[in-house]
């Protein structure tokens, strides 16, 4: 059993938030806001719509809806409410979810305890995550005050120039030079030894004991996207060759080094401001520039660049500069690497610092000022730069000459932008001083090369089966043209309830009634065979006899998840008319709300038109497999009978539609 200390919130505590508490969350928070710190949006119509950040995609399908409150990715297929995007992104709890919105908010959370048999450990990537944030306080507090901590972590912290408030702002701590000082003291405080194993926090010695994996080291503790530490990078102050400069965290549930970005918790905001993201290499770069008041800033945390991390960034930009310190070796070594962020749509420009600098020293040796117009006036295009290099590089070796031209062309073959791509193809001609055409013609056969091999891969995977006999193929065909989904006509009928259950009823021979209990009383025969649709009409049959008529929004905050991804889906569009559509291009859409009868009488029966021929079918199905005379009989008689009714309901079908 853990011990509570007052940081272990969901071990220890795990408290129900209150209902009034989860309803003044919500009324307070705007959805757009706070998708819009993960992702970049971008208004259309009533709507607005990004970069889905849970699936690669380069053309827009991630929609918002103010109105509705909800999210939905088309790429992926998820949606929901604010808290439903905090817990798929972030991989949140429902309570970590309402609690960063309320903090975020300034919102007192007031919560229930509930019983002492569920004071254990709410899950596994929760407990991590609290142990990290132990140890985040405890090297804190070890820096600032300990004698240990200020003499020596805190006056290397200020030789660097970072002030009190930098220090505090990006929680810098100091890990006593003992072996069991920080693990000591937490299990000394009841955080588990498991825990503080898997965080990498601890290392354990063979005989089961814990020693401190960063002992006499200053502590930069690593954030996610959402401000929670979940690693940590620890550099040593010694001048020992054969230990390691920096340390940082193994991989662990919480934390993987290639999709993370040092300092972007708090860059993503300038990021988004000044459309562009300042790359620089280490931590300390990040801290420097950062408190000079330029916060468009992070680091790769030690490890090169990678997709997940050039992903991130595209969230937020298409713009990247990456800040290189004067190292040409360096610089080389990356160059191919970057071609990634071309690859991914993005736009690469690149600064060098003068000899014997980097971001931070430069930062700090110019100001503010002087080294925001450094940038500006030295940044050129990735391309165009790295012509510039290997083009030095080369000198006057033709064969040399030939290599850079053949590498430079297939950077730019890396460009899904085909117009960007021709213009670097005219700039890349002039500084090569080759003909156009004959980089054109290379940038084809590179490109044709890579499709053909695509395709070819893709050949592999779907390898032709030998086909059946004439027969079993004509069978096959005719089950191959039945519908695939058996569940549209059951999942239309829960998108009119959504859009329509609370509207009054006036048609003819029909009044003084609601949608919703008009549908779910003519529904009472049916059986509904998907689960979600199955699940949503047992709630909705309930609301209704307890006199309520729920709405969307009653279905999208509902705490069960297959029902707010059901209710999302069916009411999310991904296409909207701007209100100036019908005026300036006098076209019409159908609207299903001009009929509203034809509508809800249309879907009620179809979809028991297709139960009644799915049960046709069972009784085909018996009648060519029983043997007894007498079954028989009873089954041509149901047959006919539903066959009746499949006729009753085409010819009231017609009637209805055709009005």
């Amino acid at each position: 059993m853990l011990k509570y200390n007052g940081l272990l919130p969901y071990i220890c505590n795990p408290a129900m938030i209150t209902k009034p508490t989860i309803d003044r969350i919500m009324e307070a928070t705007d959805i757009v806001e706070v998708i819009g710190e993960f992702v970049q949006l971008k208004k259309r119509g009533a709507n607005y719509v990004g970069l889905s950040p849970f699936s690669n995609e380069r053309t827009p399908s991630f929609t918002v809806s103010p109105v509705k409150g909800i999210f939905h990715d088309f790429s992926s297929g998820k949606g929901g409410t604010v808290v439903t995007f905090l817990m798929e992104l972030e991989k949140f709890t429902y309570p970590e979810a309402l609690k960063w919105l309320a903090k975020k908010y300034g919102i007192e959370v007031e919560e229930t305890i509930t019983s002492p048999e569920n004071r254990e450990a709410e899950n596994r990537r929760e407990a991590l995550m609290i142990v990290t944030t132990y140890a985040t306080k405890f090297f804190h507090d070890t820096l600032l005050e300990t004698e240990e901590g200020r003499n020596i972590g805190l006056s290397y912290f200020k030789e660097r120039g970072f002030n009190n408030d930098t220090i505090k702002k990006f929680e810098l701590g100091y890990s006593p030079d003992q072996w069991e000082a920080f693990s000591g003291q937490a299990i000394k405080d009841g955080y588990l030894p498991q825990y503080l194993e898997e965080t990498g926090l601890s290392i354990k010695r063979d005989n089961g004991s814990l020693y401190d994996r960063w002992r006499g080291r200053v502590m930069f503790p690593i954030h996610s996207f959402t401000g929670r530490v979940i690693a940590f990078g620890g550099r040593t102050l010694k001048n020992d060759k054969n230990s390691p400069k920096y340390v940082n965290s193994p991989e662990s549930e919480i934390y993987h080094k290639s999709s993370v970005l040092y300092g972007l918790y708090f860059a993503k905001k300038a990021i988004r401001e000044e459309d562009n993201c300042l790359l620089v290499e280490g931590y300390a770069d990040v801290i420097s520039v950062h408190q000079a008041g330029i916060e468009n800033v992070v680091a790769s945390s030690g490890t090169s660049l990678t997709v997940e991390q050039i992903r991130l960034i595209g969230r937020l930009t298409k713009n990247i500069t990456i800040l290189y310190d004067g190292d040409a070796a360096g610089i080389k070594a990356s160059l191919r690497g970057l071609d990634m962020i071309l690859e991914e749509g993005l736009n690469v420009k690149v600064v060098l610092f003068p000899d014997g600098h980097d971001p931070d020293s430069y930062v700090r040796s110019v100001g503010t000022a002087a080294f925001k117009k450094y940038i500006t006036d030295t940044r050129k295009d990735f391309i165009l730069y790295k012509t510039d290099i290997l083009l030095k590089d080369a000198g006057n070796d033709p064969i040399k000459r030939a290599e850079v031209i053949r590498e430079i062309v297939e950077s730019i073959a890396k460009i899904p932008d085909s117009i960007k791509a021709s213009v670097f193809i005219k700039e890349c001609s002039y500084q090569l001083k080759i003909d156009e055409r004959a980089l054109l013609t290379e940038l084809n056969k590179m490109r044709m090369a890579k499709a053909k091999k695509n395709s070819q891969q893709q050949a592999q995977r779907y390898q032709p089966e030998e086909l059946p006999p004439p027969d079993e193929l004509y069978a096959q065909e005719i089950e191959e043209s039945k519908p695939k989904d058996d569940s549209t006509q059951e999942k239309e009928i829960i998108r009119l309830l959504l859009l329509y259950g609370s509207r009054m009823i006036d048609w003819d021979g029909i009044a003084n009634t609601y949608i919703g209990p008009f549908m779910v009383a003519e529904l009472s025969d049916v059986e509904f065979d998907y689960p979600p649709v199955k699940r949503f009409m047992e709630i909705y049959r309930q609301e209704v006899e307890n006199g309520v008529l729920p709405e969307e929004q009653f279905f999208i905050h509902y705490p069960e998840k297959e029902i707010v991804d059901i209710t999302v889906t069916l009411i999310a569009s991904k296409y909207t008319l701007s209100e100036n559509w019908y005026e300036m291009h006098k076209i019409t859409v159908p609207d299903e709300q001009v009929n509203m009868k034809a509508t809800i009488l249309g879907a009620i029966f179809h979809l028991k038109k297709q139960k009644v021929g799915k049960i046709l079918d069972r009784l085909r199905s018996e009648l060519q497999t029983t043997e007894s005379e007498n079954d028989q009989e009873i089954l041509l008689n149901q047959y006919v009978h539903m066959k009746k009714v499949e006729k009753n309901i085409s010819d009231y079908l017609g009637s209805v539609i055709l009005k």
